[in-house]
């Protein structure tokens, strides 16, 4: 009996014991829990910091390598197809210059000018589908007493069919040159395009029409379409804005374009190798549009282009030509005028450029030779009625962008003309993109 009352005080011993040591083990095990939650917030914040820190040191490395004008040859034509998860589906851009010409000798003409102003959107549909929007304004005024324009640039509907398809329809730019896609202040050097890519290749050139875009791996891209084209019968002889563009004068921009006579492209650029573009691109189409009493005529234009950026140097080369067919008959009428029709108009350029960083501020200066001709050669209209070859305008170039961060640039630059050396002048900019 003592033995059983015994087992019996031991097992509530056992029992009171285990009682009082229940708490002090749940609360061991919530400290344990306490401590193990804490270290795994503490990892959690750790690796938050240093994702935050590779972001940022992703970024100061974009920044500190090749400029903006440098990379945008490596994207491809429809960049952003998919929407980055948490972005919104409407994207607010815009790019703009304000530019300061001075001419050394006669200073009287010197003008700043607020060059352009553009905004745009993009805004996405779903993840194959996206519309793209660009209205710009020159000369800040626009009125009929004021030399200000507004126009759209673009306006496009793009849809991806697969991953390295998509297809375009609307209002969007030519893809020649190197600028005419990429001609944001921030993606060239100098305050002013070059002229090869205005006077040549009327840089922003756009026409409304539908494109595919596909890229065949191996950093090869191609382009093509069909779009409105040219209009000879805008030409006017008596104006000498053919001599300064003759694609520039003759360009429809979607405004109520004659577009009996359509037009097609093609582009190709490669990119297979690190630092290196090479491309070509040709555009051809009718251009008299079955006016009465005019020969059918047929614009031409066609280009050579490259940029090497290897390490802090860019280099880059284009070469472009165009032609106007059947000429003669079209300027026999207009004898007597000073600006007649060309038959062929070319130009190239070579440019250099050494990108140094300071921190987030980069400097490049640069030097750029090009030659170019609006008028190389006219159709035979007969003996003293037939314009002579214009000749090639040499223009040298050099000057310094100063990136203050990779959205705004101050350029400043000296221009000298070999023909025209009343045109010798300086030159300031102030550029933004975003």
């Amino acid at each position: 009996m003592r033995h059983h009352r015994s087992g019996l005080n031991t097992l509530g011993q056992m029992f009171v014991a285990t009682a009082l040591a229940l708490p002090l083990v749940v609360h061991a095990d919530e400290a344990e829990l306490t401590r193990r939650v804490e270290k795994l917030s503490n990892e959690l914040e750790a690796v938050k910091a240093e994702l935050a820190k590779m972001k940022k040191e992703h970024e100061q490395g974009a920044v500190q390598g090749a400029p903006q004008q440098a990379t945008k040859p490596a994207e491809t034509p429809y960049t952003n197809t998919e929407a980055a998860p948490g972005s919104s589906d409407t994207v607010l851009t815009s790019y703009g210059e304000i530019n300061y010409n001075r001419p050394r000798k006669a200073t009287e003409n010197t003008v700043a000018d607020l060059r352009r102003a553009v905004i745009g959107l993009q805004h996405r549909f779903d993840p194959q589908t996206k519309f793209a929007f660009e209205l710009e304004s020159e000369h800040a005024v626009t009125s009929a007493e004021d030399p200000g324009e507004v126009e759209i640039e673009q306006a496009f509907v793009e849809h991806r069919l697969a991953p390295s398809f998509a297809v375009r329809g609307g209002l969007f730019l030519i893809p020649t040159g190197l600028l005419n896609e990429s001609h944001e202040p921030t993606a060239y050097y100098g305050v002013e395009r070059n002229f090869v890519e205005t006077a040549i290749i009327p840089t922003t050139w756009r026409e409304g029409g539908f494109q595919v875009v596909g890229e065949l791996g191996s950093g090869l891209t191609l382009q093509g379409g069909i779009t409105t084209g040219f209009n000879l019968n805008k030409w006017d002889a008596t104006s000498t804005e053919g001599q300064e563009s003759p694609l520039g004068s003759i360009h429809q921009e979607l405004a109520l374009a004659s577009a009996r006579d359509l037009s097609v492209f093609a582009a190709a650029n490669y990119r297979g190798v690190p630092g290196l573009l090479v491309g070509s691109s040709v555009f051809t189409g009718g251009a008299t549009h079955g006016a009465q009493g005019v020969t059918k005529s047929r614009v031409t234009l066609w280009d050579l282009h490259a940029r090497w950026t290897p390490g802090a140097w860019d280099f880059a080369a284009l070469y472009a030509r165009g032609t106007i067919s059947n000429t003669a008959a079209f300027n026999t009428t207009l004898v007597g005028n000073p600006t007649l029709v060309p038959a062929v108009f070319d130009g190239s350029y070579v440019q250099a450029a050494y990108r140094l960083r300071f921190g987030n501020y980069g400097v490049a200066p640069f030097a750029r030779l090009e030659y170019f001709n609006t008028g190389k050669k006219y159709d035979a209209i007969g003996a003293g009625l037939t314009p002579a070859p214009l000749p090639n305008e040499r223009v040298i170039t050099t000057g310094l962008n100063f990136d203050i961060n990779q959205h705004v640039v101050v350029k400043a630059d000296m221009q000298w003309f070999r023909q025209v050396s009343a045109n010798n002048r300086f030159n300031l900019g102030l550029g933004w993109s975003f």
